[in-house]
């Protein structure tokens, strides 16, 4: 069954948090901290306390964001292959959780995942027809129009490099490979590359639908939104 959201966040905001290495950078966290993450010799849930500034704001935790904390509003993922190597853990989170993958709301074992389509006719972007997304080729992209369903008008982006760090690393974990094989793939064959093309057309249907994005992650490539810094963003 298709879930439409309820307009919760109505007229107010949302926070989006991205795999990208910037991110524990953007809230001060030291690299020994963030060093010791991607070694998993911590859980992501070290970071928890540093990301206290938006413990109270309605947030979207991306793929293994999640693992973060449960004080976010929701996890969002497009990749069934991540529920099943998290299957436990995402299982036991309280809030919503909710995918866009098109074989995993079929399987009757999976506990309380919320189902949205992905609009076929609207792939890129962000669209408007109840109970669907625009996929964007990326779980963080799709996540925006997730909050854009439910309401929210300001769209803060943390993570969402699509570059790697000074130190080859793709995201702020190891969830999805080992460090050393993240460090070693070859630039044009990493994911960012496929992602990067939809969001001059999310920037298009965001400035058509009143919809403000604030890019804090002063790193990123992207070029289609505003960037500030976490203290500048907590300001507005």
């Amino acid at each position: 069954m298709i879930w439409i959201p309820p307009k919760m966040w109505e007229g107010g905001e949302c926070w989006i948090i991205g795999g990208g290495p910037s991110m524990p950078r953007q809230f001060g966290i030291s690299e020994d901290v963030i060093e010791d993450v991607l070694h998993k010799r911590t859980p992501p849930s070290t970071y928890s306390p540093y990301l206290s500034p938006i413990h109270d704001k309605h947030v979207i935790g991306v793929n293994a964001a999640f693992l973060i904390g449960d004080w976010m509003d929701m996890v969002f993922f497009g990749d069934g292959k991540f529920y099943f190597q998290n299957q436990e853990a995402m299982n036991a989170y309280p809030k919503l959780r909710v995918t866009c993958n098109p074989n995993l709301h079929k399987r009757p074992h999976i506990k309380e995942i919320k189902f949205m389509a992905r609009d076929g006719n609207h792939a890129v972007g962000l669209t408007t027809k109840k109970g669907h997304i625009s996929w964007n080729h990326n779980s963080g992209a799709a996540a925006m129009n997730v909050a854009v369903h439910m309401g929210a008008k300001r769209i803060f982006l943390l993570g969402f490099d699509m570059t790697t760090d000074d130190k080859k690393n793709l995201h702020w974990h190891s969830e999805y490979s080992t460090i050393g094989h993240t460090r070693t793939r070859k630039e044009k064959s990493l994911p960012y590359h496929k992602h990067t093309p939809s969001f001059p057309f999310i920037a298009r249907d965001a400035a058509a639908q009143g919809i403000e994005i604030i890019n804090v992650s002063l790193e990123s490539t992207l070029k289609q939104f505003p960037k500030m810094n976490l203290e500048e963003a907590l300001k507005l």
